[in-house]
């Protein structure tokens, strides 16, 4: 069935398959906001007279049926179905007859995959915030939790200043905090009902839109019915930014797991269940969560571009190029909740190592503190930093940072603002009620 049959309808066998491709696919996803859209529209159309009570009450109970076979995995797409939307309208014609085939006026596909969209990118968002949300409360509880642990900081993968897990913790909460912005933003941006813009152009009927915007509890409506179909893609490629966002963080966090766990740096571990080993050589650990966490997420950061090049050169109304944006944004969200998840269950059970920095090779780092130790002193930075720098040279230079560390810092290094972060974030949230 096509919503769009006629009597002398014959569409080409390859045409149809070319031009469905992977729909079916992702529009399963879509079922459940399909329904809660359908239900919305209806009750617009009892409440402007173009459904009768009695209509409308069966359309809604059949709809609430259909609702609960999704909710329990019990619904499909046909082969003959052309997408979900007119899936879920064949059914309801099936069950209740003539009262069916109406649900569709004042609506064209164009909104109601809109509204659909939305609808399902909506809930992703508030999935994916919390995901974020449990990662970064689990991040400052590992700072706190470890911020007497010291870590040697590097620049440009060399050796550099003294540093904590206290410290490396907290960066990746803080930077949390500034993708959960462009989620927000991504979020407000989705919040916005199209529904009753038609093909673009807008309706004869006398719809009332914000009774629709109200059902389906949007923040508010997108008011002009060709803006309402350019929002199309859009509103995918603004999500996609924030996922992107959210992406570069774990990618990041991961890569610097990937070179802590080497055993030429041997700052952390994790149990044996939590890595992998090797066919021949029986002392491997692998770290294969966080090197599969940094590829899924530099290809979800790939995500913007490619929804970019599908949508940059498109004119106003509706193109058929924006099927395709599901097949890019819908797999990105999934993959990207999978490694929130397991990046802080590998968080969760890390293991730091103790007294990294008694190993000779660091026993440089503290070069600065003994330069501004010398600057407290009353000598001027410049001549301080020569006379540091030609003790090093010489080989003759000595600092004791334990006993600095306990006199200046009592046993951390920098400090956390870890409470300042998480003031951050709770502002962040609120822009997501």
């Amino acid at each position: 069935m096509k919503l769009w049959n006629k009597d002398n309808t014959n569409t080409s066998q390859l045409v149809e398959t070319f031009t469905v491709g992977r729909d079916k696919e992702f529009d399963i996803l879509l079922a459940e906001h399909d329904v809660l859209g359908s239900l919305a529209h209806t009750q617009m159309l009892e409440s402007v007279g173009l459904l009768s009570k009695e209509e409308l009450t069966a359309i809604q109970k059949e709809l609430k049926n259909i609702l609960d076979e999704i909710h329990h995995s019990q619904f499909t797409i046909d082969k003959d179905a052309e997408d979900i939307h007119s899936q879920i309208e064949m059914i309801l014609t099936q069950r209740i007859g003539e009262a069916g085939k109406k649900i569709h006026s004042g609506r064209s596909r164009n909104d109601q995959v809109a509204v659909d969209i939305k609808l399902y990118l909506r809930s992703e968002i508030q999935k994916i915030k919390e995901e974020v949300k449990n990662l970064f409360e689990l991040l400052i509880t590992q700072s706190e939790k470890y911020k007497d642990k010291l870590l040697p900081g590097y620049t440009h993968l060399q050796i550099a200043m003294p540093s904590s897990f206290g410290l490396w913790f907290g960066a990746y909460a803080e930077s949390l905090v500034d993708d959960m912005e462009l989620l927000a933003a991504a979020y407000h941006i989705t919040n916005k009902n199209p529904l009753g813009s038609g093909a673009g152009y807008g309706s004869s009927f006398p719809l009332n839109r914000t009774m629709t915007t109200e059902l389906l509890h949007f923040e508010t409506l997108n008011y002009n019915s060709v803006y309402a179909q350019m929002s199309r893609g859009k509103t995918e490629k603004s999500l996609s930014f924030a996922l992107s966002s959210i992406a570069s963080t774990l990618g990041k966090l991961s890569m610097d797991a990937c070179l802590y766990i080497n055993q030429n740096f041997g700052f952390i571990s994790f149990p044996n269940e939590l890595t992998t080993g090797s066919s021949i050589m029986p002392h491997k650990k692998n770290p294969d969560v966080f090197e599969l966490i940094r590829a899924k997420c530099g290809r979800i950061q790939s995500a913007p571009n490619e929804l970019t090049m599908l949508i940059n050169n498109l004119p106003s109304g509706y193109h058929r190029d924006l099927q395709l944006t599901k097949e890019i944004l819908f797999p990105a969200i999934e993959e990207l909740k999978a490694c929130l998840q397991i990046a802080q269950l590998m968080l969760s059970n890390i293991i730091i190592k103790d007294n990294l920095l008694d190993d000779e090779k660091y026993k440089y780092i503290f070069s600065v503190e003994a330069v501004n130790e010398l600057v407290n002193k009353g000598v001027s930075f410049r001549d301080a930093y020569k006379q540091v720098g030609n003790q090093i040279d010489k080989g003759e230079f000595h600092f004791d940072y334990k006993k600095q560390l306990h006199h200046t810092h009592e046993g951390s290094i920098g400090n956390l603002c870890n409470d300042k972060i998480e003031s951050q974030m709770k502002t962040v949230l609120t822009k997501f009620d």
